[in-house]
């Protein structure tokens, strides 16, 4: 990492120290006058030492600098020099609404919606590598972003419940969710399944389908349940070093709405249901090992998707966070080497 004399490693209000390293690693700007330009310039000329330290770290935090906009932060990816992944390409299940091509609303779902801890896409065949985020406008009351390194998870949950982790390893996950036939923003998880599938027909929406590996049925309302190939559960990022990459945790506690029943949304993929006992310890250690990030304004964190999990806590008045996605990746059971 090229130093500079206006930045610095910083400590932050509830970073956490996980072995050798801090949860997450933040950089901040000595110098309140100090412009955007050369921040983007020495974003660039790091570019391959930051991605490296959200890897090793989890997340890298960004705060201080001269980055009031949304546009700052667009520039900022683009400093970062990493393949945009458009959301309207995803499989995401949540409502956003896009502020450039790259940047888009984190989640519009209700202030009152707790939004629980996951790996972004993991329930699909399509995920990407980073996440990055902004505020735009930081809440009166509560709306952090939880972060958990999810190596650190599945360490302790290997110990703790070995038969429940062996199995999902062995067997993976299969996720289903019943997609509304038009955008529904009161819900978490209320995407049509024309904007998640990229379709404007039904027969369009089968072939898609098709081509995923996913099982369908159509029921009432023009809604459309999805069930997907069996996916990984765990992810070896490194020779060692395996995370509880998936969505076990949102799926089970919150895929709840007018058309989804968390007990249906998720079971191994040998088709068996979920031990109880264990996910609920999966939950505990989410908890447990989370980093809380109370944004301000002008803050940008960096995560690497494989690494960490995120999630949203509720919040009072106006909070407006925005993402981005970055360098797309597939993956299959089959594929997984786990």
């Amino acid at each position: 990492m090229k130093s500079h004399p206006s930045f610095s490693q910083v400590g932050i209000e509830g970073q956490r120290n996980e072995g050798e390293s801090v949860f997450p690693l933040v950089y901040g700007c000595q110098d309140q006058a100090f412009g955007l330009e050369p921040f983007l310039d020495w974003v660039t000329e790091n570019r391959d030492a930051l991605l490296g330290s959200a890897t090793a770290h989890g997340a890298v935090a960004f705060r201080g600098f001269a980055t009031p906009d949304v546009e700052d932060f667009d520039r900022f990816i683009q400093a970062l020099e990493i393949e945009n992944f458009p959301y309207k390409k995803s499989l995401s299940n949540a409502v956003r609404v896009n502020r450039t091509p790259r940047v888009f609303s984190a989640n519009e779902a209700p202030p009152e919606v707790k939004i629980f801890f996951h790996h972004e896409m993991a329930q699909t065949p399509l995920f990407p590598r980073y996440i990055l985020f902004f505020c735009e406008i930081a809440p009166l009351v509560g709306g952090a972003t939880p972060l958990c390194r999810s190596d650190v998870l599945y360490a302790e949950l290997r110990q703790r419940c070995p038969e429940f982790a062996h199995k999902c390893e062995q067997v993976g996950l299969q996720y289903t969710n019943v997609m509304p036939g038009v955008d529904d923003p009161q819900s978490g998880m209320g995407r049509s399944w024309q904007s998640t599938l990229g379709v404007e027909t039904k027969e369009q929406a089968v072939s898609r389908l098709a081509e995923l590996g996913y099982a369908h049925e159509w029921v009432d309302g023009d809604c459309l349940r999805a069930t997907t190939p069996r996916l990984p559960a765990v992810m070896e990022v490194r020779p060692g070093q395996k995370t509880f990459f998936n969505q076990l945790i949102a799926a089970y506690c919150g895929w709840k709405d007018e058309r989804n029943d968390p007990s249906d949304a998720i079971r191994h993929g040998d088709g068996s249901k979920l031990d109880p006992e264990s996910v609920a310890i999966a939950i505990e250690l989410a908890e447990r090992y989370a980093y809380d990030h109370k944004w301000q304004k002008g803050d940008i964190v960096l995560l690497d998707n494989t690494v960490a999990m995120h999630a949203r806590r509720p919040f009072e008045g106006t909070r407006k966070v925005v993402a981005s996605l970055a360098e797309m990746q597939t993956h299959a059971f089959d594929q997984a080497g786990v």
